[in-house]
């Protein structure tokens, strides 16, 4: 098959709408259930690029939730502690696979941008990885094989209309890319650079130590941005991003961005959040609401008389101010990857205050030594890696 008519393009007035091989080849994807749209197919691409990358860069099974053309979150699949199955709900879950912990990670980050998001794996989806996607709400799947078992479980979903894809692995992309802009075509060689350690060698601060879980929390904050939308930064912890700032116009709000997220994945943690007593007949979509609401500013929306018996069977105390700082002042080790330089220290101020611990990034401002002075204030380890990583 060569080409395939979508509905309409992002929007139901842009018609018509498909996508094609220029060249005359057959696509490498093949649909194999439901009716996948216009974005649909910019998330699965998109998506289909990193969790590759993240599997040749780490060896590990990968995934990630992917979000109008943006990542969520994207994860390894590396196994879950019962305090990380608690908070990404999947506690019920037995014997997760390692796509299931991964897709379990990147769902689990950020639930709230996750809500309706299309689904990309490094492996092919097995019953373990299906079963835990058909509980969330979903727009579609891309991977490079189903069990025959997991395609019956995935093709339940939504009404038997869920969007499943398959895609060939060996296949690979013309060098040069080209896309439209006001009936002008752009053209520019694709963003093959592959990411690896090679890329942490230059350390500029005082502190010269990162361990290897470190270094491949580096190179999964790379990966990451290669596919966020820019400006770009991404939290790292442990194998998976924690929060990811994209499509700002300024650094600082993309890190106070993905700094935010990152703070509410510590925060789920803290036992106060853990035993929410919630009521047993509540959505999963109203309980993500609850918690962001409970751990945030406007607390009250949840807590007010009349709002909390909806999601709770008894009024939970505050979360207080000074309660939150106190748990996350026990965050340390995270990564902050940055997809260009840190114009100002505030990166690296706002960064500390979430735990982060290594810092890498390109390098090349002409405050680049206000920076470094940060970092080294901080005790952080930065590596500039001197390779620009915007995606637009």
């Amino acid at each position: 098959m060569n080409e395939l008519e979508l509905k309409y393009g992002c929007n139901p007035n842009q018609k018509p709408a498909r996508i094609f091989m220029a060249d005359g080849s057959d696509l490498p994807i093949k649909v194999l259930n439901g009716k996948p749209g216009y974005i649909n197919f910019l998330d699965a691409f998109n998506g289909w690029q990193l969790v590759s990358d993240l599997k040749k860069a780490t060896g590990v099974a990968a995934a990630t939730s992917f979000k109008h053309v943006s990542p969520a979150g994207a994860a390894i699949g590396t196994p879950l502690s019962e305090t990380m199955k608690k908070i990404y709900f999947v506690d019920d879950l037995e014997d997760l696979s390692p796509i299931a912990c991964a897709y379990a990670r990147a769902r689990g980050a950020d639930r709230m941008s996750s809500y309706g998001d299309f689904i990309a794996l490094s492996d092919v989806c097995d019953v373990s990885a299906a079963k835990l996607i058909k509980k969330e709400f979903s727009d579609g799947i891309i991977a490079p094989g189903y069990e025959p078992e997991a395609l019956e479980i995935l093709k339940e979903k939504k009404k038997g209309t869920y969007a499943i894809m398959e895609i060939d692995p060996n296949y690979v992309p013309e060098q040069l890319e080209r896309k439209q802009v006001y009936g002008i075509t752009f053209e520019q060689g694709r963003n093959d650079i592959a990411i690896d350690e090679s890329l942490l060698e230059n350390i500029v601060t005082e502190n010269k130590d990162i361990p290897d879980s470190a270094k491949k929390d580096m190179i999964i904050s790379l990966i990451t941005l290669k596919y966020t939308q820019s400006n770009s930064v991404c939290f790292v912890k442990d194998g998976q991003a924690i929060g990811v700032g994209a499509g700002q116009q300024s650094r600082v709000h993309c890190v106070r961005l993905a700094a935010s997220k990152a703070d509410n994945w510590l925060l789920r943690q803290c036992p106060k959040v853990l035993d929410l007593p919630f009521r047993t007949d509540i959505k999963r979509a109203d309980r993500d609401n609850a918690i962001d609401n409970y751990i945030g500013e406007y607390y009250m929306d949840v807590l007010a008389e009349g709002e909390w018996q909806k999601v709770f069977t008894e009024k939970p105390e505050i979360f207080t101010v000074e309660e939150k700082r106190a748990w996350l002042d026990q965050m340390d080790g995270v990564t902050l990857g940055s997809d260009a330089f840190f114009p100002f220290s505030d990166s690296i101020d706002r960064g500390a205050k979430s735990g982060v611990k290594y810092v890498v990034q390109p390098g090349g401002s002409i405050r680049d030594d206000i920076v470094i002075d940060a970092c080294n204030k901080y005790g952080m380890v930065m590596a500039c890696n001197g390779v620009r990583l915007f995606h637009h």
